[in-house]
Protein backbone atom coordinates (compact mmCIF):
# COMPACT_ATOMS: atom_id res chain seq x y z
CA UNK A 1 0.00 0.00 0.00
CA UNK A 2 1.27 3.46 -0.89
CA UNK A 3 2.54 5.72 1.89
CA UNK A 4 2.46 9.45 2.52
CA UNK A 5 6.03 10.50 3.24
CA UNK A 6 7.07 13.87 4.65
CA UNK A 7 10.54 14.78 3.43
CA UNK A 8 12.72 17.76 4.29
CA UNK A 9 16.23 18.90 5.12
CA UNK A 10 17.02 20.74 8.35
CA UNK A 11 20.06 22.30 9.98
CA UNK A 12 21.49 20.68 13.10
CA UNK A 13 19.62 23.31 15.14
CA UNK A 14 16.30 22.44 13.45
CA UNK A 15 15.80 25.17 10.83
CA UNK A 16 14.54 24.56 7.28
CA UNK A 17 15.84 27.94 6.08
CA UNK A 18 17.95 30.79 7.40
CA UNK A 19 16.81 34.20 8.69
CA UNK A 20 16.52 35.54 5.14
CA UNK A 21 14.45 32.54 4.01
CA UNK A 22 17.27 30.97 2.01
CA UNK A 23 17.83 27.19 1.91
CA UNK A 24 21.24 27.41 0.20
CA UNK A 25 23.20 26.43 3.33
CA UNK A 26 21.17 23.20 3.50
CA UNK A 27 21.89 22.14 -0.09
CA UNK A 28 25.57 22.72 -0.84
CA UNK A 29 25.57 19.13 -2.07
CA UNK A 30 22.57 19.23 -4.41
CA UNK A 31 24.34 17.64 -7.37
CA UNK A 32 25.74 14.81 -5.19
CA UNK A 33 22.42 14.46 -3.34
CA UNK A 34 20.61 13.68 -6.59
CA UNK A 35 22.81 10.62 -7.00
CA UNK A 36 22.35 9.20 -3.49
CA UNK A 37 20.47 5.99 -2.79
CA UNK A 38 17.80 7.64 -0.60
CA UNK A 39 16.85 10.23 -3.22
CA UNK A 40 17.00 7.77 -6.09
CA UNK A 41 14.78 5.39 -4.12
CA UNK A 42 12.35 8.21 -3.34
CA UNK A 43 12.19 9.25 -7.00
CA UNK A 44 11.52 5.65 -8.05
CA UNK A 45 8.81 5.07 -5.43
CA UNK A 46 7.01 8.43 -5.66
CA UNK A 47 3.86 8.64 -7.75
CA UNK A 48 2.83 12.19 -6.78
CA UNK A 49 4.20 15.15 -4.85
CA UNK A 50 2.43 17.58 -2.52
CA UNK A 51 4.12 20.87 -1.76
CA UNK A 52 3.14 24.21 -0.29
CA UNK A 53 3.01 27.43 -2.22
CA UNK A 54 6.34 28.61 -0.74
CA UNK A 55 8.16 25.48 -1.90
CA UNK A 56 6.67 25.93 -5.36
CA UNK A 57 7.64 29.63 -5.38
CA UNK A 58 11.30 28.80 -4.66
CA UNK A 59 11.78 28.02 -8.35
CA UNK A 60 13.14 31.12 -10.08
CA UNK A 61 11.27 30.11 -13.22
CA UNK A 62 8.29 27.80 -12.55
CA UNK A 63 8.30 26.81 -16.24
CA UNK A 64 11.75 25.24 -15.72
CA UNK A 65 10.37 22.69 -13.24
CA UNK A 66 8.68 20.58 -15.92
CA UNK A 67 11.88 19.24 -17.42
CA UNK A 68 14.36 19.70 -14.57
CA UNK A 69 12.67 18.63 -11.33
CA UNK A 70 13.76 15.32 -9.79
CA UNK A 71 10.19 14.12 -9.36
CA UNK A 72 8.63 13.84 -12.81
CA UNK A 73 5.15 13.08 -11.44
CA UNK A 74 1.91 15.00 -10.83
CA UNK A 75 2.51 17.83 -8.36
CA UNK A 76 -0.21 19.14 -6.09
CA UNK A 77 0.49 22.62 -4.73
CA UNK A 78 -1.41 23.56 -1.57
CA UNK A 79 -2.26 27.26 -1.80
CA UNK A 80 -4.88 29.88 -1.09
CA UNK A 81 -4.15 31.67 -4.36
CA UNK A 82 -3.26 29.72 -7.52
CA UNK A 83 -0.99 31.54 -9.96
CA UNK A 84 -2.67 33.37 -12.80
CA UNK A 85 -0.51 31.55 -15.35
CA UNK A 86 -0.17 27.79 -14.97
CA UNK A 87 3.47 26.69 -15.32
CA UNK A 88 4.72 24.55 -18.17
CA UNK A 89 3.94 20.82 -17.85
CA UNK A 90 5.07 17.72 -19.70
CA UNK A 91 3.59 14.25 -20.23
CA UNK A 92 4.71 13.11 -16.74
CA UNK A 93 4.78 16.27 -14.61
CA UNK A 94 1.54 18.18 -14.16
CA UNK A 95 0.46 20.87 -11.69
CA UNK A 96 -2.76 20.99 -9.72
CA UNK A 97 -3.27 23.94 -7.40
CA UNK A 98 -5.35 22.81 -4.43
CA UNK A 99 -7.24 25.50 -2.51
CA UNK A 100 -9.47 23.35 -0.29
CA UNK A 101 -6.99 22.02 2.27
CA UNK A 102 -4.45 19.34 3.02
CA UNK A 103 -6.96 16.47 3.09
CA UNK A 104 -8.00 17.30 -0.47
CA UNK A 105 -4.39 17.68 -1.64
CA UNK A 106 -3.38 14.31 -0.16
CA UNK A 107 -6.52 12.56 -1.49
CA UNK A 108 -5.91 13.90 -5.00
CA UNK A 109 -2.23 12.99 -4.83
CA UNK A 110 -3.02 9.45 -3.65
CA UNK A 111 -5.45 9.00 -6.54
CA UNK A 112 -2.80 10.19 -9.01
CA UNK A 113 -0.02 8.10 -7.40
CA UNK A 114 -1.89 4.80 -7.63
CA UNK A 115 0.16 2.20 -5.76
CA UNK A 116 3.19 4.51 -5.45
CA UNK A 117 4.02 6.85 -2.56
CA UNK A 118 2.96 10.45 -2.10
CA UNK A 119 5.93 12.60 -1.10
CA UNK A 120 5.25 15.85 0.75
CA UNK A 121 8.14 18.19 0.04
CA UNK A 122 9.77 20.71 2.31
CA UNK A 123 7.23 23.21 3.53
CA UNK A 124 6.82 23.55 7.29
CA UNK A 125 3.17 24.55 7.21
CA UNK A 126 2.23 21.77 4.79
CA UNK A 127 4.11 19.17 6.86
CA UNK A 128 2.47 20.36 10.08
CA UNK A 129 -1.00 20.24 8.53
CA UNK A 130 -0.31 16.74 7.27
CA UNK A 131 0.87 15.58 10.71
CA UNK A 132 -2.00 17.30 12.54
CA UNK A 133 -4.52 15.60 10.25
CA UNK A 134 -2.90 12.18 10.78
CA UNK A 135 -2.22 11.80 7.06
CA UNK A 136 1.53 11.04 7.14
CA UNK A 137 2.95 7.52 7.37
CA UNK A 138 6.69 8.23 7.38
CA UNK A 139 9.02 11.13 8.13
CA UNK A 140 12.27 11.43 6.17
CA UNK A 141 14.60 14.11 7.50
CA UNK A 142 18.05 14.97 6.24
CA UNK A 143 20.22 16.84 8.74
CA UNK A 144 23.00 19.06 7.48
CA UNK A 145 25.96 19.80 9.78
CA UNK A 146 25.37 23.53 9.94
CA UNK A 147 23.99 25.75 12.71
CA UNK A 148 21.84 28.48 11.16
CA UNK A 149 21.04 30.15 14.48
CA UNK A 150 17.68 31.37 13.23
CA UNK A 151 15.11 31.05 10.51
CA UNK A 152 12.04 28.85 10.26
CA UNK A 153 11.93 25.74 12.44
CA UNK A 154 10.17 22.64 11.20
CA UNK A 155 8.22 21.86 14.37
CA UNK A 156 8.38 24.97 16.54
CA UNK A 157 5.16 25.87 18.37
CA UNK A 158 3.05 23.73 16.12
CA UNK A 159 0.56 22.92 18.88
CA UNK A 160 0.49 19.33 17.71
CA UNK A 161 0.11 16.43 20.06
CA UNK A 162 3.18 14.27 20.71
CA UNK A 163 3.82 11.85 17.86
CA UNK A 164 5.59 8.56 18.43
CA UNK A 165 8.17 7.59 15.81
CA UNK A 166 9.93 4.33 15.09
CA UNK A 167 13.40 4.69 13.57
CA UNK A 168 13.62 2.78 10.29
CA UNK A 169 16.99 3.84 8.91
CA UNK A 170 19.99 6.12 9.39
CA UNK A 171 22.34 6.73 6.46
CA UNK A 172 25.45 8.94 6.30
CA UNK A 173 25.62 10.74 2.96
CA UNK A 174 28.19 13.00 1.24
CA UNK A 175 28.93 16.49 2.62
CA UNK A 176 28.12 15.33 6.16
CA UNK A 177 24.39 14.97 5.42
CA UNK A 178 22.61 12.40 7.62
CA UNK A 179 19.41 10.81 6.28
CA UNK A 180 16.89 9.64 8.91
CA UNK A 181 13.73 7.66 8.23
CA UNK A 182 10.98 7.20 10.78
CA UNK A 183 7.65 5.40 10.72
CA UNK A 184 4.88 7.48 12.29
CA UNK A 185 3.11 5.30 14.83
CA UNK A 186 -0.63 5.82 14.66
Amino acid sequence: MAKVILGTTISLDGFINDRSGSVLALYPDLAALRETEPLQESILNTGAVVMGRNSFAMADDPDSIADNYEYQVPIFVLTHHPPIKKPKENDRLTFTFVTDGIQSAIAQAKAAAGDKDVTVIGATNTARQCLDAGLADELHIDIMPVLLGGGLRLFEESGMQPIQLERLQVIELPEGRTHLRFCIIK
